[in-house]
């Protein structure tokens, strides 16, 4: 059964999971608010309320240490190493199930490769007030089972946040719920946020 994390909370995958991982997807869903159209009693009877289109963008950030070696995301769906794949863009979060996942074998991870921090940004630039329904949860690649899930529940005028962070202690991986917000349509425009939960 998988565990609903708290922001700040750690876990220990192999723990969690009941077995050594070594296939992780990372999955992100959304869905935009119902947002009301103006236009008085016409546009009301033909329009209506309607949903905007938001564009979050999934991503990996790979660390060595505080020094960022690689990213996977929409623009690089593969790490140089072939290690983690983006499955593609989704840019409406239309749909069910998750809208962007990220694979992970975690057996390919160079051992130089200390942290892999995923990330989400609003690439279209709406703040996470328009945003409703966001997660980001970690599923066994090899049985399809979910092993944790956090609940992005936090909105407000940011346009990013560090989700988690994926991480070698002792000889093992672990995941840290970041959860924290931050501000940028891309990746690029994170990384000295990140810095602090290296």
């Amino acid at each position: 059964m998988a565990i609903n994390l708290e922001k700040g909370q750690k876990i220990s995958l192999a723990k969690e999971s009941g077995t050594t991982l070594t296939k992780v997807i990372m999955g992100l869903g959304w869905d935009a608010k119902q947002a009301e159209k103006k236009g008085g009693l016409l546009g009301n009877l033909f329009g209506g309320a309607g949903e905007v289109d938001i564009d979050l963008d999934a991503s990996c950030i790979l660390f060595a240490g505080e020094k960022p070696v690689d990213a996977v995301y929409f623009g690089q769906l593969k790490s140089k190493d072939g290690s983690i794949l983006h499955t593609g863009d989704n840019r409406t979060g239309a749909g069910e199930g998750d809208d962007e996942q990220i694979i992970v074998d975690l057996t390919r991870v160079p051992d130089s490769v200390t942290a892999l921090v995923f990330t989400v940004n609003s690439f279209t630039g709406q703040t996470f007030d328009a945003v409703a329904n966001a997660y980001c949860r970690l599923i066994n690649g090899e049985n399809q089972s979910e092993v944790a899930r956090y609940t992005l529940t936090s909105q407000g005028a940011h346009t990013a946040q560090i989700m988690a962070k994926v991480y070698r202690h002792n000889g093992e991986w672990k995941m840290h719920a970041i959860g924290e917000n931050g501000h940028g349509r891309t990746i690029s425009d994170l990384f000295t946020q990140i810095s602090p939960y290296l």
